[in-house]
This record gives structure tokens, C-alpha cells and sequence, in this order.
């Protein structure tokens, strides 16, 4: 199957081939029929499937087909609307790719940047908007964006939406948009509630496309595990680094604290890093990702929320600095070095503490992840704080005297001292009591 035979029309051809885009990917090949032909969309499938270019495409050609070229003011006719800053540039850079030849005009609007340069090119007038839901709204409040010429409307990643506390706004969004319009809805995971919201979005009987991209980037990405303690995650970070051969490699950390963290290591040790995660300003974040796109920077230290939507071509290598305690997550993460046709290598830290939660992803993805056996941090894996307590039982915190008991002490002091000193002879004695007590602590 190629992208002729969907029958796309010649400027996107024109794009695609530019892009070295010939063959479409299984969502492509099962979304772009049903959605030139006006259908709605249910779709499951995470990013990395070709996801964007499986409704990017059928909307420019609809646009472009419909289009009166002789028209002054552009209205928005397509509202794609997605939960990360990341991931909606993305989106708005691929729409820019694929219509470059077709004089449609789109922009990406997002918080956490002052929104002169988004209302300027609002007022401009363009065809495609991309947006997180906040922005979105407040510059609908503002009067900046109608949504009433609104033909095609996109929720992308739905599951991320209701994890990072969206649904409300995504219900105003809704309220404003025109009832005849094409939907489509994406998501990684469908459980009950998204189900629910799709309903709301696509209706009861929308063309239903899954794609099941876990076995499929558990099998051509290339695993492995190391078991190594806390303390010692960041010399061996250091040292793959330093040994291992890769282009480009996204570490990833499980909080914004620890990527600073890392980065900081990482500077100790001659290696160049960059950090992007939510405490980052829009202006910070955006440079990270375009000195790692362009090879600047061959290192990038993210967070899962921040890293949402990166797509670097020819990614080496993804290392997991903290295991997800969110199995799916690992499935995204490596996802990173897996895109389309490509293959990577997934390499994973694992402390003693998560080792539930690699027994989780491997029963998710079913298959065991090779264990690297040999590496200069083995030894002290399994320090635990369970493995120090026996010495540290002893040394119990003294306690506050309860209210009153001042008093007590003071009118009775003499024989709470003796008391005292005879449980501490008594606790010194050898006999088989006391041992055992100390054995049970």
C-alpha cells in the first residue's frame, strides 16, 4: 500500500515524498480512507504509530479540496487539541510539513509564554489551530478564537488529558464547538471513563481503528536491565555514557527535582546534558529539545509529561534513570527509540525498591528483560534500609514527656532513676530472652 493508492492529492503527495514518507503505517493505512471519507474516529494508539499524520493529512485535503482560494479572512476550520506544550508543537510542526504546498495557513497556541506572538497570528487568520486546553480557552475568553467554523475537531491522547486534570475544560471546549462537525479521538489506554468522554465526542457508532503498539516496540527495541542501587544510578548513568556508542540518548527521571539532579552529575563528569520538565520556562524548554533535535546537545534529561510528543529521528538510545511505577509508561518511553520502522536499544536502572514495578512491565509487554550481570556497580545493590535496621534498632529517638509528667519526674525522681538503671541491667544481661527480643527487632 502507498499513499497514492489512498488517493491523497498531488501537493501532499509533493510533501510527503519531501519528508521520505512513501509507504503508510498500519494506523495511516486504516485511519486516512474512513476519514476522507468524513467519518468519525475512534482511534487507540500512542505516539510513535504515525498517529498525527493519520488525521493531519485527510484534514489539509479536505481543506485544501474546499477551499476558496479567493477568500480574504481565514476562519479556523480544524482545532486539534492536546495536553502538552511538546507535543502540540509537534503536531503543528507536522501539519506544516505535510501542507506546505497547499497555502494553508496553521499556528500552535500553548501557555507558559506571553501570547502577543500567538494573537498576532491569530488575527492573521489561519485554517489549522493547535492547542492545549487552558491557552485555549482564556484567548477564547478573550475573544480572540471562535470556534464556530469549526469542520474537524481532534482530541489527541484523551488518557493524559484525564490524568493531568483536563476534563473540565475539555467539556467547555466541547459546549463551543458547532454539533455538525468530524471528530476524532485518540488514546493510548480506552478504560471505562475515556469511554465514556469518546461517546461525547465521536458518538455511538464512530469507525474504530486499534493499534497495539506494545508487543509490537517491546520486540524491535533492543532491552536490558541493570540492578543497581540508588546511590550509585548516576556513576553508572556516567559510565554508559561514556562507553556506550549512541547519537542522541533520552534519560528518563521520574520527578522535575531529579533531572536537575542529573544534569548536575552529568557536568561533574565532562558530559553535556540538558533538563526539560514543568518547572522549566517555555523559552528553556524549547531550546533544550532544539539543541538535542539538531545534535547540540546529545543528552536530554526528561520527565514523562515533558517528554511528550518528542520525536527525534535515528534516537539511539533511551535510558530509564527510575523505572515508571505505571507499567504502559515503560511502553512509551522506549517507545522513543522504536518509531515507525526504526529499532533502539532501551537500556533500565532498577533499585531494589522497584523491582515490583519491573515485574509489571514485564507481565504487560510478556517477556523477560535481559539482565546485564556484569557492571561496575553490582555489589551494593542490595542495600536496603530493611538490611541496616538490626543495627539501628538500638538507637531508639528519645521521647517527649507527655503533658504532666514533668511534675511526676520531679516529685518522684529518685525512684524513677533506679527503675531505670534496673531495666538497663536486666537489657545487658546475656540470657536467651533478651537475645531472642534483639533477633525479632
Amino acid at each position: 500500500m502507498t499513499f497514492e493508492e489512498l488517493e491523497i492529492i498531488e501537493p501532499i503527495l509533493k510533501a510527503l515524498d519531501a519528508e521520505g514518507y512513501h509507504t503508510p503505517t498500519p494506523i495511516q493505512e486504516q485511519s486516512i480512507p474512513s476519514l476522507l471519507l468524513r467519518k468519525n474516529l475512534l482511534g487507540c494508539a500512542q505516539t510513535g504509530t504515525g498517529k498525527t499524520a493519520a488525521f493531519a493529512i485527510p484534514i489539509l485535503q479536505h481543506i485544501y479540496t474546499n477551499k476558496n482560494l479567493k477568500s480574504g479572512f481565514r476562519d479556523v476550520k480544524a482545532l486539534i487539541v492536546t495536553p502538552t506544550r511538546e507535543l502540540a508543537i509537534q503536531i503543528q510542526e507536522s501539519f506544516t510539513k505535510y501542507g506546505k504546498y497547499t497555502g494553508i495557513k496553521n499556528t500552535v497556541i500553548f501557555g507558559g509564554v506571553k501570547q502577543n506572538a500567538q494573537t498576532d497570528a491569530l488575527r492573521r487568520g489561519v485554517e489549522v489551530l493547535v492547542a492545549t486546553p487552558g491557552r485555549l480557552l482564556d484567548l477564547m475568553d478573550q475573544g480572540f478564537i471562535s470556534l464556530k467554523h469549526v469542520e474537524y475537531f481532534v482530541l489527541d491522547e484523551a488518557d493524559r488529558m484525564l490524568d493531568m486534570g483536563f476534563i473540565h475544560d475539555i467539556r467547555k471546549i466541547l459546549a463551543k464547538l458547532p454539533n455538525k462537525r468530524q471528530s476524532l479521538f485518540f488514546s493510548a489506554t480506552m478504560p471505562l471513563d475515556i469511554l465514556q468522554l469518546s461517546e461525547k465526542i465521536v458518538g455511538g457508532n464512530p469507525q474504530r481503528v486499534t493499534i497495539q503498539p506494545e508487543q509490537t516496540t517491546a520486540e524491535k527495541v533492543k532491552q536490558a536491565v541493570y540492578f543497581v542501587s540508588k546511590r550509585n544510578k548516576p556513576k553508572l548513568l556516567t559510565h554508559l555514557l561514556k562507553t556506550e556508542e549512541y547519537e542522541t540518548c533520552l534519560v528518563f527521571s521520574r520527578t522535575k527535582h531529579g533531572a536537575d539532579k542529573i544534569v548536575k552529575f552529568l557536568k561533574g563528569a565532562q558530559i553535556n546534558s540538558e533538563a526539560i520538565h514543568g518547572n522549566k520556562s517555555q523559552g528553556a524548554r524549547q531550546s533544550a529539545l532544539s539543541n538535542f533535535k539538531s545534535g547540540e546537545t546529545k543528552v536530554l534529561i526528561a520527565t514523562d509529561i515533558a517528554a511528550r510528543g518528542i520525536d527525534v529521528k535515528e534516537l539511539s538510545l533511551v535510558i530509564n534513570f527510575d523505572l515508571p511505577n505505571i507499567e504502559e509508561t515503560y511502553v512509551h518511553r522506549i517507545g522513543r527509540t522504536g518509531r515507525a520502522s526504526a529499532s533502539g536499544i532501551a537500556l533500565s536502572f532498577c533499585d531494589t525498591d522497584e523491582k515490583p514495578y519491573l515485574r509489571g512491565i514485564q507481565k504487560l509487554i510478556n517477556q523477560r528483560i535481559p539482565v546485564i550481570e556484569n557492571h561496575p556497580f553490582i555489589g551494593d545493590v542490595e542495600e536496603t534500609p530493611a538490611r541496616k535496621k538490626p543495627a539501628q534498632s538500638n538507637q531508639r529517638p528519645k521521647r517527649k514527656p507527655r503533658p504532666g509528667q514533668e511534675g511526676e519526674r520531679k516529685g518522684h525522681g529518685q525512684g524513677t532513676r533506679k527503675n531505670n538503671n534496673k531495666r538497663r541491667r536486666d537489657s545487658n544481661r546475656p540470657n536467651s530472652t533478651n537475645r531472642s527480643r534483639s533477633r525479632s527487632r
